[in-house]
């Protein structure tokens, strides 16, 4: 019987970790573990955020926060979000829905892309990066954070180069996965970056500098 490559004992070991995790968590973020405690410890009362990409977060970071955005391409999962958001009681979401794809026309993927523009410069706390057009979005997120403020990259393994050994990891040899995440790292070359891993995919953390 064949199975796929990523099958081994260690991945197994993983996977069943993570879906206990989830089992006992239902309402977290479908992030690490890590990184969920990371936020746990690290989100105040006060921040604002935006999150490319819905799902289990947005309603978890709405409990957290004073103001979410959130951005979804998805027509059936907004409305799908959009009763959860509106059954919690959770009036601090703005929720949009931008049907923007990989090949959607410029014009679309630009007003997905630039929602973080809704907010001045150096003003986010946090953005989350886990929907389409990840690298564009990434990038564009930058200079909306503020001093000390993360960034989350969800499944960066797929993306940027590591030692992780979640399946689908690029390694350093293979390098960032586009120009533009290689755009992205020379950006962030002076960024604290905290890596976290399930065995199943990882979550990074990007710190934006204090500048003196």
């Amino acid at each position: 019987m064949w199975l796929p490559t990523h099958w081994t004992p260690r991945y197994l070991a993983d996977r069943s970790r993570e879906l206990i995790d989830r089992l006992f968590y239902p309402h977290n973020p479908w992030l690490t573990r890590g990184a969920n405690s990371i936020l746990e410890s690290y989100l105040r009362p006060s921040d604002i955020g935006v999150e490319y990409g819905s799902g289990k977060s947005t309603l978890w970071f709405a409990r957290q926060v004073a103001a979410l955005t959130s951005v979804e391409h998805d027509p059936a999962w907004f409305a799908r979000i959009s009763t959860a958001i509106t059954e919690g009681g959770l009036g601090n979401v703005t929720y949009l829905l931008i049907q923007a794809i990989e090949t959607a026309k410029d014009d679309a993927k630009s007003k997905y892309i630039r929602v973080v523009e809704r907010f001045p410069l150096e003003s986010l706390d946090f953005v989350l990066v886990d929907g389409i057009l990840r690298a564009e979005c990434a990038i564009a997120a930058l200079g909306h954070l503020r001093q000390g403020g993360i960034l989350i990259l969800d499944n960066s393994n797929w993306y940027l180069p590591s030692n992780s050994h979640a399946p689908g990891s690029r390694k350093t040899e293979d390098g960032p996965a586009s120009p533009r995440w290689a755009e992205f790292i020379r950006l962030t070359e002076e960024w604290r970056k905290v890596r976290t891993s399930d065995g199943v995919t990882d979550t990074t953390f990007f710190f934006k500098p204090m500048f003196h």
